[in-house]
């Protein structure tokens, strides 16, 4: 299977209604088709130290950040590939690694604290990040559902929309099934724009037309900010129980 194992490029967020998707789809028509995944739902497993040392640093906003992730495109069973993915960021400047291998190859890798199959400079690169942060653990599953689009002239643009985005902490696997608590309000799309150069004109018209602004939003960082909240509401709800 041949794919794309590095990536560096900006990735510009913004949060739509659904009208504003439809208004970017049939503007953008001319300039930007499917890419070859279409539209998919993406389910990824993030990893973390246990007191989620990753997301708790990357939520401070850094100048520099790190996350650790596996993704599939699809529903993987435990001999299938998925991707192993190590996601840098550094000035705004977005930095991924990431190679694919058997998802039981890679669970059993983590499980039992033993390297990565194989030998190339980025599975190094991964297993330098465990080595220094030491035990790292499935915390968050996150899916959605993603419609994504590239550049008819093939520059790098890429266009993305999610919606439906799930988190849950357990059943922390690829191959089960979507389900989970929204991150989303019902009716809301993120937008991604992913590109190495800067965003085209025409793209700039439409955001300027629709007052779309650039926003911040981390799935994982929201999904972390939502189990902690509702750790807290447990824990005052003990409290009253206990008086």
């Amino acid at each position: 299977m041949s794919y794309q194992s590095t990536f560096r490029r900006r990735e510009i967020k913004y949060l739509l209604t659904k009208q504003d998707k439809e208004f970017i789809l049939e503007t953008m028509k001319e300039y930007m088709k499917p890419d070859h995944y279409g539209r998919t739902v993406i389910r990824n497993v993030y990893f973390d130290t246990d007191r989620y040392r990753l997301i708790r640093r990357s939520l401070e906003k850094p100048v520099y950040k790190e996350k650790l992730r596996i993704r599939s495109y699809c529903r993987a069973e435990p001999e299938e590939p998925v991707f192993v993915e190590l996601k840098k960021k550094y000035k705004s400047v977005v930095y991924k690694r990431r190679i694919l291998l058997p998802q039981k190859q890679v669970m059993e890798s983590f499980d039992c604290g033993l390297p990565l199959p194989g030998s190339s400079q980025i599975i190094a690169e991964i297993e330098y990040f465990r080595s220094y942060y030491k035990d790292l653990f499935p915390k968050v599953f996150l899916s959605y559902e993603r419609e994504a689009f590239s550049d008819v002239n093939n520059s790098g643009l890429r266009i993305t929309f999610d919606e439906n985005i799930l988190y849950r902490n357990k059943d922390l696997s690829l191959s089960s099934a979507v389900y989970g608590q929204p991150l989303l309000r019902e009716g809301d799309v993120l937008m991604e724009i992913k590109t190495a150069e800067s965003i085209p004109l025409w793209l700039c018209h439409i955001l300027t037309q629709r007052k779309i602004y650039q926003t911040s939003f981390s799935k994982y960082g929201n999904a972390y900010h939502c189990l902690m909240m509702n750790q807290m509401k447990l824990i005052q709800r003990r409290d009253i129980y206990v008086r």
